[in-house]
């Protein structure tokens, strides 16, 4: 087998696994790794059904324990976005990333708020929309925390590695 398949194969493997822990061992709610996880998968993987299977399956498998919820949906979508963005960079800089992993953050809390307002728990009101959103900020923190900080180490990790541990050794 490739050995640069195989270690890509371990790696998302790998992701999922982290993903999943973080969710049932989370520090605090919306402090996982699973955001930075999308968009590593977006930036790493050529094959674009498996970048988007790596988040997916990590929210769907802790989602069937956790609890189904009435914007899942939305969640799910917005992680196919933030996966798209991590396809879009062409080239991996600590600018593009942490550009990104704002944005993905930001693009989370949009879509799955306004979910949340269009499903009627805060009224069908400016007022409630704003509201809304308001309530959601002590949320966006820790998202936005926790984005920055684990793609930095996801993809500080990743350079690391493919430098020093997954170079071929020279034969002497």
């Amino acid at each position: 087998m490739n050995n640069k398949f195989d270690a890509k194969l371990l790696i998302a493997i790998g992701l999922i696994l982290l993903s999943i822990a973080s969710r049932f061992f989370s520090v605090m709610p919306n402090f996982t790794p699973i955001m930075a996880v999308a968009l590593f998968s977006g930036v790493v993987f050529s094959n674009k059904k498996l970048a988007m299977l790596i988040p997916i399956s990590a929210l769907f498998i802790t989602d069937l324990f956790i609890g189904l919820h009435s914007t899942i949906l939305s969640v799910y979508v917005s992680f196919a976005v933030i996966v798209l963005l991590g396809m879009k960079i062409k080239e991996v800089s600590v600018k593009n990333i942490l550009g990104n992993s704002l944005l993905g953050a930001v693009i989370f809390f949009v879509i799955t708020n306004f979910s949340v307002w269009a499903a009627g728990w805060y009224g069908y009101t400016l007022a409630g929309l704003v509201t809304c959103f308001e309530m959601a900020i002590p949320f966006f923190r820790a998202t936005l925390a926790s984005s920055v900080l684990y793609s930095g180490l996801l993809f500080g990790g990743f350079y690391l590695a493919e430098k020093y541990a997954l170079k071929p050794s020279k034969v002497e």
